[in-house]
């Protein structure tokens, strides 16, 4: 396969003040095609729709007859780096998959371009790309194992590990190499991989990370959201059910089942805040999921106020629904610059005292002697959360009460999101009063793990005894136990 950079660089990768490291991250979005005229342009514009996903770096492996595999793999945004001629006319092809990452708390600095997806591995027969969404939570005692029986690992990533599985099976086609890979791993996983003929996707047995399926034209599309499919005007058909393996040739669809059958845990998170608004995730518009979350809101936790205000951008529907539900007034107390980037300027120590500032901006004519309400979708280490504050009493209000689209997050994911250590949540060591008193507001409310459920389409809220959702970034109830993180002394949550 050729590629046209090679593994050995490295990029370092300073958070600036103006990063948002004070909330959860997804780190993966992936996205392919098949049967199209120029598969690396689809590619690019679909990731380009996923960039929020993951902005840290980007991939494309494509196939062509006459050329055999290529790939591309790059540090910072798809627009900056799959847009020149000169390097889409390296990427020929009717079929193609790529990557974009954010990087795991574990790697963030100095990263090597041999971590960016999609990998690529030669077998007997034939070669085959992969890109994976989710995390391998026994990851570490695979590789321990694969190293001892001889092999050699290029990344420290844990997707390596399912090329390596591949290697290693005993089955001759490439499809059923990759369901034995599979069923050696624990965790989530949303894979899209390519051999010189096939499009796959696949979702571990629970599907906790989003895969959907698309047609555009004669051709067929697989990616991270539904978004992605509108760029390209490609058009949604179905989800990729938990559990399920596609196999997409020039002949038509095949559908498995190579794990077994599991009540389906989709993260609950993604309808809070990973997904892009515009997105539809089991049938439901991520946007009205959002609105209903503030509907609910404002019935558990109602205060009286004068403005309901988002904090831009993932607060705003929210907002919008708490203001309908309550009556009080929607304004757009705070705006947030959309055109800060990582390289704005150097951080010198003024600058990184202006901190949140550089990034968001309060209204003040709107603002000044009013109570506020500011509806935010999570609170993780409260660091900027207690800087809005600030700037919001700065501009002259007269109270702040903060209401937060999602149940306290006490708990680390393990599942393929960026998450600090559980001590440095905020709400693995306060009571919401204490969190109150730390962010020096009048009120604090977090919406009910019962009312998130109801928001997002379940009636009835939380089934206790089978939830519907992975949960556990604020319950602790995993649905895979993190086998290497236990190893490495984690504590699960204690029966109740």
């Amino acid at each position: 396969m050729s590629s046209n950079q090679p593994d050995t660089v490295t990029k370092d990768l300073p958070r600036h003040p103006w990063d948002d490291d004070d909330k959860l991250h997804e780190e993966c979005g992936v996205f392919g095609t098949i049967g199209v005229t120029d598969a690396a342009s689809f590619v690019a514009l679909g990731l380009h729709a996923l960039q929020h996903r993951g902005q840290e770096a980007g991939g494309i492996v494509t196939y062509d007859p006459s050329h055999g595999f290529n790939s591309a793999r790059r540090f910072g945004y798809i627009r900056d780096n799959f847009t020149s001629q000169s390097v889409m006319e390296t990427l020929p092809g009717m079929l193609g998959i790529g990557h974009v990452r954010y990087s795991t708390s574990g790697s963030k600095g100095a990263t090597q371009i041999r971590d960016v997806q999609p990998f690529f591995g030669e077998f007997a027969m034939g070669g085959a790309a992969i890109a994976h969404n989710g995390n391998i939570t026994n990851a570490e005692s695979l590789r321990r194992e694969l190293i001892e029986r001889g092999s050699i690992f290029q990344s420290s990533s844990d997707s390596e590990c399912i090329v390596h599985l591949m290697a290693r099976s005993l089955q001759k086609a490439l499809p059923e190499r990759m369901e034995d890979a599979l069923r050696r791993v624990e965790g989530a996983f949303a894979v899209v991989a390519m051999t010189a003929t096939q499009l796959i996707g696949v979702r571990d047995a629970l599907g906790v990370r989003p895969l959907v399926l698309g047609q555009v034209g004669d051709g067929w599309v697989l990616s991270s959201e539904t978004c992605a499919l509108d760029i390209i005007g490609a058009t949604f058909v179905r989800e990729i059910e938990p559990g399920e393996m596609v196999v997409i040739t020039d002949q038509g669809i095949e559908s498995r089942r190579p794990f077994r059958q599991q009540s389906p845990r989709f993260c609950i998170f993604e309808h809070v805040y990973f997904s892009r608004p515009d997105s539809i995730l089991g049938g439901r518009s991520v946007y009205e999921s959002r609105r209903q979350i503030g509907v609910e809101l404002a019935r558990e936790a109602p205060v009286d106020a004068d403005l309901v205000c988002p904090v831009p951008d993932s607060g705003t529907p929210a907002a919008i629904g708490f203001s309908q539900e309550s009556g009080i007034p929607y304004a757009m107390g705070i705006t947030r610059n959309q055109y800060m980037g990582r390289t704005f300027i150097e951080p010198t120590e003024q600058i990184r005292n202006m901190g949140v500032r550089l990034k968001l901006n309060v209204n003040r004519a709107l603002i000044k002697d009013k109570r506020v309400i500011l509806v935010d979708d999570s609170v993780v280490r409260g660091t900027t959360s207690r800087k809005i504050k600030e700037m919001i009493l700065d501009a002259g209000a007269k109270e702040v009460h903060f209401r937060i689209a999602s149940p306290p997050t006490a708990w680390p994911c393990f599942y393929g999101v960026d998450t600090p250590q559980r001590e440095k949540l905020l709400a693995a060591t306060m009571s919401e009063e204490e969190m109150r008193e730390h962010l020096a507001v009048d009120s604090l409310k977090f919406i009910s793990l019962d009312g998130l459920y109801r928001a997002v389409g379940e009636a009835n809220g939380r089934d206790n005894k089978c939830p519907q959702y992975c949960d556990a970034c604020f319950s602790g109830e995993y649905p895979v136990e993190p086998a290497d993180m236990i190893e490495k002394g984690f504590e699960l949550k204690a029966a109740e």
